[in-house]
C-alpha cells in the first residue's frame, strides 16, 4: 500500500490535483515519473487519481526502488544499513576514557575532550572524574602559546614548527581556538584544514575548539584539554589563540612560553609596542620573512628589538627579543625551537618554570569557581523568573543597570 500526498498543478486543461507517494507501507522503495498510459509491468502500480483526458500526461506510476547503490552504500547493503551506521555509539565509562587516553587512542582522546567541553551537568561530573585520574600523568610537556594579528600566518607557522618537532622525535598536540559568532554562536573550526600535512602525522593531534564567547582568545575548557593531551603522551602543546588583539591575555595563564606572531609592513609599529599583549610576550616573531619581504622583516625585527629592550620582561630571568622566520621556506623554525628550549632550561634553573605552573593551578581553581558561580546564578529559579522583566526595564530606561544588578544579586542571595 502506498500513501499518497497531493498538490495542485496548472495544466492546459485547468487546475489538476497531482499525487506524490509519501511512504510505502509495504516497505518497498518506490519512485515516480510522468506517464499517460496504464502500467506495463507487474511491479508498477497506478495511483488512485488519473487525468480525465487521455492526452493529459500528469499521472504517475510507481515502480520498485533499489536495495542499495545509493547514499554511499554498496549495492548489496541491506535496506537499514544507513540507519544502522548512524546509530549512536555507546558511552564510554570513566575507566574507558582514562585507559584510552593513557594508551593514546586518538578517538578516545577526542571523545574525552568532547566530554570535557560539554555543558551538560552529567558530562561535567563525569569529566571531573576522568581528569582526576589523568592529572597525575600530566604536566610533562612544554606548553607554547601562539597569538598574533589575523593574517600573520599563525596556523602555517604552527604546522611548520610541528613538522619540525615531529622530525626531531617529539609528539605534538595543537589546540586551535576559533572565534564563535556572536549571532549564531557557531564556529567554522577550519584551522585543521590549514594544517594539511601536520594533520596526517600519526604523532600529531589537532583539536579545533570554539571560543564560545570566552574572552582572552581561548576556549573555556582549554586547561582541562591540555591535561588530557599531556596524559596521552604529547610532550609539546601548541595553543593557537583566535588572534583578537591586545585583550588576548588569558592564554598567558595556561602556557610556559608565549610568542606573538606579527608581520612586517602591517602598519604603525608603535601600535604594536603599546602596553598590552606585548608585555606578556616571551618572543616576538616576525613571520613571512621570505621573498621580497625579507628586508622589511629585518627592519621590523630591529625596531621591535629596540623597543623590547625598554620593557620589563614577561618572565623573570628571560630577556624578550624579536625573531624572524618563514613558515613557507622553513627558515628560522629550528632557531625558534632552540629559543623555546633555552627558555625552558633557564626558567627551570631559576625556579620560574615551576613557580608559574603552581600559579597557573591556582588561577585554574579561581576560574572554575567563577564558572560555577556564573552557572549557579543564571540557573537560579528566582533569577530566571525576574531576569526578563529586569532586562526590559533596563532597556526602557526605567531601571538603572546598577539597580538591576543589586536586584538580581539580592534575589540570588536570598534564595541561596
Amino acid at each position: 500500500m502506498v500513501v499518497w500526498s497531493g498538490f495542485y498543478l496548472q495544466t492546459k486543461g485547468g487546475l489538476c490535483r497531482f499525487h506524490l507517494p509519501r511512504r510505502d507501507l509495504s516497505g518497498e522503495n518506490r519512485y515516480f515519473y510522468p506517464m499517460n498510459q496504464s502500467p506495463k509491468k507487474p511491479n508498477e502500480t497506478r495511483p488512485d487519481w488519473a487525468p480525465d483526458q487521455p492526452d493529459d500526461a500528469f499521472a504517475v506510476r510507481v515502480v520498485s526502488g533499489v536495495d542499495g547503490g545509493h547514499d554511499g552504500l554498496p549495492a548489496s547493503a541491506p535496506r537499514d544499513a544507513a540507519q544502522a551506521s548512524s546509530k549512536r555509539r555507546p558511552d564510554l565509562s570513566v575507566e574507558d576514557h582514562v585507559k584510552g587516553v593513557l594508551a593514546n587512542e586518538r578517538t578516545v582522546l577526542a571523545r574525552t575532550i568532547t566530554l570535557i567541553e560539554s555543558a551538560s551537568p552529567h558530562h561535567q561530573q563525569k569529566a571531573r572524574a576522568v581528569l582526576e585520574q589523568l592529572l597525575p600523568h600530566a604536566g610533562r610537556s612544554i606548553r607554547v602559546g601562539v597569538s598574533g594579528v589575523p593574517g600573520a600566518g599563525k596556523s602555517t607557522l604552527i604546522e611548520a614548527l610541528g613538522m619540525y618537532l615531529i622530525s626531531q622525535g617529539h609528539r605534538v598536540a595543537v589546540l586551535a581556538v576559533d572565534p564563535s559568532s556572536t549571532v549564531t554562536r557557531g564556529s567554522i573550526l577550519g584551522d585543521k584544514t590549514r594544517m594539511e600535512q601536520l594533520s596526517r602525522e600519526p604523532n600529531a593531534f589537532i583539536r579545533p575548539s570554539p571560543s564560545g564567547g570566552t574572552l582572552g582568545g581561548v576556549a573555556r575548557k582549554s586547561r582541562e584539554t591540555i591535561t588530557a593531551c599531556e596524559a596521552a603522551g604529547y610532550d609539546v602543546i601548541l595553543m593557537e589563540t583566535v588572534g583578537v588583539g591586545q585583550s588576548e591575555i588569558t592564554v598567558r595563564s595556561m602556557v610556559d612560553f608565549f610568542m606573538l606572531v606579527l608581520i612586517a609592513g602591517g602598519g604603525d609599529e608603535l601600535q604594536g609596542i603599546k602596553k598590552g599583549i606585548i608585555e606578556i610576550t616571551d618572543a616576538v616573531v616576525i613571520n613571512k620573512a621570505d621573498g621580497d619581504n625579507i628586508q622589511r622583516a629585518k627592519l621590523a625585527v630591529a625596531d621591535y628589538a629596540r623597543a623590547l629592550h625598554w620593557l620589563k620582561p614577561a618572565t623573570r630571568g628571560w630577556e624578550t627579543t624579536a625573531y624572524r622566520c618563514s613558515a613557507v621556506t622553513g627558515e628560522g623554525i629550528s632557531d625558534l625551537w632552540e629559543t623555546i628550549l633555552r627558555f625552558g632550561k633557564i626558567t627551570r634553573e631559576n625556579g620560574q618554570f615551576d613557580e608559574r605552573r603552581r600559579q597557573q593551578t591556582v588561577e585554574w581553581v579561581r576560574q572554575m569557581i567563577a564558572d560555577h558561580l556564573m552557572d549557579a546564578f543564571y540557573h537560579h529559579e528566582a533569577v530566571k523568573s525576574m531576569l526578563d522583566e529586569v532586562d526590559s526595564q533596563v532597556q526602557s530606561g526605567s531601571l538603572l543597570p546598577s539597580a538591576a544588578v543589586d536586584r538580581l544579586l539580592g534575589a540570588f542571595r536570598s534564595g541561596s
